[in-house]
């Protein structure tokens, strides 16, 4: 084990309600939990370890509204800029024909922009290398993470705690995060 990193306290756990317990039971006695990694979604993980809701849909709406400014932007200079036809005797600006484009290219372009958003937050890129704190964390296990530094308890007091709150086994592990 080499010593240039960050040390953890890893706790695995097997079943989501014994987790949800043990984060709630950490938590009141002031250890800062890390991160927890489960191989499905736990409803209601997200408010025991006390995350903020995601700005997510604040990120999807400034790409849908960028998506419907080049969309108008686009038709408007096609329709009366370069080629400007009196087409079935309609106006140069027809914008209730603009409708159809215009949503699909809001919804294109805030979709694209959610998922590139969420891949930079994440910090997912295909070269990367995920940092995986127990492999069975993708299959079966339950695991948390507590990193030892940021807590004013020591290793052997963190693995008592987890134990104590029904990890069936823990260990320690040094990471570069």
């Amino acid at each position: 084990m080499s010593d240039s990193g960050t040390k953890f306290v890893i706790g695995i756990y097997e079943d989501e309600d014994v987790l949800l317990n043990a984060i709630s039971s950490v938590r009141e006695k002031g250890v800062s939990i890390y991160e927890v990694y489960s191989p499905f979604p736990v409803h209601g993980i997200e408010d025991k370890l006390g995350y903020k809701r995601s700005r997510l849909s604040i990120a999807a709406f400034c790409f849908g509204f960028l998506g419907l400014s080049l969309a108008l932007t686009m038709m408007i200079g096609m329709m009366t800029i370069d080629w400007p036809m009196i087409i079935g005797g309609k106006d140069f600006l027809p914008l209730p024909v603009f409708i159809p484009v215009t949503f699909e290219m809001t919804v294109l372009l805030s979709a694209f922009g959610m998922v590139g958003t969420f891949f930079v937050i994440s910090d997912l890129k295909p070269w990367g290398i995920p940092k995986t704190f127990d492999l069975r964390s993708t299959d079966n296990k339950h695991v948390m993470a507590i990193e030892i530094e940021k807590n004013q308890m020591n290793e052997v007091e963190l693995k008592k705690l987890l134990v104590s709150n029904g990890a069936s086994e823990t260990s320690i592990k040094v990471m570069d995060v």
